[in-house]
């Protein structure tokens, strides 16, 4: 830049220089000098306006409410609010650290909560059958005097 089209206090020339900053920028936008050969780079920037990010509360929910193993459910439910929060400040990250351990969380309260459940059930079954073989259903009999 020409040391000359700049003043060094800021006064009457001032327009002047905002003028020669404005000229240089636009041509640097435009591609430089004319004698240059133009490369022809393209740069694509994709930029999401709203970022999504699942906290799985409903999910959280869910668990708390029915399959609550060790209050998994409840942690769960515990670390969704936390990333639907950092999702409502912009924290995007932090949303996503939080939704990535709540669904984590909701899955093994899935888990443990149907081999609870499964285990109930073989629990009746083995119980009931074990009743049958040694004839104590149906037999409601009341000792006679």
């Amino acid at each position: 830049m020409n040391p000359s089209s700049q003043p060094f206090l800021p006064g009457a020339r001032s327009a002047l220089a905002y003028e020669v900053l404005k000229e240089e920028h636009e041509v640097s936008v435009l591609g430089g000098p004319q004698g240059a050969m133009p490369s022809r780079t393209t740069t694509v920037i994709n930029v999401q306006t709203d970022t999504v990010v699942p906290d799985h509360i409903v999910w959280s929910l869910f668990n708390t409410l029915f399959f609550n193993p060790c209050c998994l459910g409840f942690v769960a439910f515990a670390f969704s609010v936390k990333s639907r929060d950092r999702k409502m400040v912009g924290d995007v990250m932090g949303a996503r650290s939080y939704a990535s351990t709540a669904k984590c969380l909701n899955i093994w309260a899935v888990v443990l909560g149907l081999l609870v459940v499964l285990a109930v059930i073989v629990a009746v079954i083995v119980v009931f059958t074990a009743a049958l073989n040694r004839g104590y259903m149906g037999s409601f009999h009341l000792p006679q005097d």
